[in-house]
């Protein structure tokens, strides 16, 4: 049986790897005033120009039901199966689009990641390599929610000053945070972004200090494969990542970067490192 493995843009995967693992995707919208743009085909770098310039956020929209049912109806003329992982369902629409168009197809699994970026590409990298071992949907299904509980998925934000604009903290926290430097820490828990550790100081030294914690906190690690996943990062920040990685034994560690849905929500110089455990 062959089956394809799906996502939406918002896994933050480049085409390469998107290529590599024969994972599909399709994208987001977002709205920069009147000019509506995919995600993933412009660089994040323009979408913080736009926010600096406008003050205003981008508005990101899901793929809807009718745009899914396409993406199904064009993988299955060459697959038997479909398995989509879509962005987590406590984020956004888009898993209950998906659901839905779903209802159209026979052999079309949806799994609700409870994730974004690329703790959604853990789960779509497991499934592609179980896909190429030969194993049943239903028997991929289930080692992709069994994975998806021990998904590390965090970020350290540089600044709250997006995250204030989207409603997600308070003016009082925006303006305390930036005197104090402090830069906090977004983990993804039961499918929901919530606040982590503080770290303070610069931005690069945080970084240290969230690598340290992170791999403290969860050292049981599937050292297999690694993401190191920012929107914008110093070379200081993303060399630092990677040997906290390196030092904890990862052999596949990837940088990747976050397309423009992602980036809209949480600003420049946001930096994560995600992975699996055992």
């Amino acid at each position: 049986m062959k089956i394809a493995i799906s996502a939406e843009s918002t896994i933050d995967l480049p085409k390469n790897l998107l290529k590599e693992y024969n994972i599909s995707t399709l994208p987001f919208s977002v709205l920069l005033g009147e000019r509506l743009i995919l995600d993933g085909e412009v660089p994040t770098t323009e979408i913080f120009d736009y926010v600096e310039k406008t003050k205003v956020l981008p508005k990101t929209s899901a793929v809807n039901e009718f745009q899914y049912q396409e993406h199904f109806e064009k993988l299955l003329k060459e697959n038997d199966a479909i398995i989509h992982i879509t962005l987590s369902s406590q984020i956004s629409c888009a898993h209950e689009n998906a659901v839905k168009a779903s209802q159209n197809f026979k052999n079309v699994y949806i799994v609700d990641s409870q994730s974004l970026s690329t703790g959604i590409a853990l789960l779509a990298i497991k499934a592609s390599k179980l896909a190429s071992q030969q194993k049943s949907p239903e028997e991929i299904v289930q080692e992709v929610l069994k994975a998806r509980e021990k998904l590390q998925v965090s970020f350290v934000i540089n600044k709250l000053d997006y995250l204030r604009k989207g409603g997600r903290c308070s003016s009082l926290a925006l303006f305390g945070a930036n005197l104090l430097q402090i830069r906090p820490q977004i983990v993804l828990k039961n499918g929901k972004m919530v606040s982590g550790k503080k770290f303070v100081g610069n931005f690069e030294r945080c970084v240290n200090k969230y690598c340290e914690e992170t791999l403290k906190e969860f050292p049981n690690c599937d050292t297999d494969l690694a993401f190191v996943t920012c929107t914008t990062a110093s070379a200081a920040a993303i060399n630092t990542a990677k040997q906290a990685l390196q030092n904890a034994g990862f052999k596949n560690i990837y940088l990747t970067f976050a397309g423009a849905t992602i980036a809209s929500h949480c600003g420049p110089n946001t930096l994560g490192i995600l992975y699996l455990q055992k």
